[in-house]
């Protein structure tokens, strides 16, 4: 039986942006924050943001529970306009103000080049680069996405 091969054209997305996303339970009530935010994200994502092309979920691990998301963007400006609005900004708020018992990363892949990631409060066991990179304080310009990719801000 012979395989059947095939590949995708991305032409028609010059500047596409992949992003995994990942939010981990660190103390039993993180599993609490996890449920919670779970409708929250879906909702968001059935409202089709502009420039989402895809989102899929996707479960890391059960213990502890650790469970994130991969999504295409058709640019970088698009991905982070939607950043910056709600629901998003209250989540991150929420977040930065009380983490409630998780830890929280990306990595975001960029087809024009470059990558960038970011994690908090994921504590000493590593995950994505951090597992084979140099740890660095999250600040000046690797404080945000954009500066992490060295777009100006």
């Amino acid at each position: 039986m012979k395989v059947n091969r095939e590949t995708v054209d991305l032409s028609a997305f010059p500047d596409l942006v992949v992003i995994y996303l990942g939010i981990r339970a660190n103390k039993i009530k993180g599993w609490g924050r996890i449920f919670r935010l779970g409708p929250q994200i879906q909702k968001s994502v059935a409202e089709k943001p502009d420039g989402l092309l895809l989102h899929e979920s996707i479960l890391f691990g059960l213990f502890p529970l650790h469970v994130g998301m991969r999504q295409y963007w058709r640019d970088f400006e698009s991905m982070e306009k939607w950043t910056r609005q709600m629901p998003h900004q209250e989540w991150w708020r929420e977040f930065l103000k009380d983490p409630g018992g998780t830890g929280f990363w990306h990595e975001t892949y960029l087809k024009r080049g470059g990558m960038e990631s970011v994690f908090d409060d994921m504590g000493e066991a590593p995950t994505g680069f951090l597992k084979f990179g140099e740890r660095v304080p999250a600040q000046g310009r690797m404080f945000s996405a954009r500066g992490r990719v060295g777009r100006e801000e």
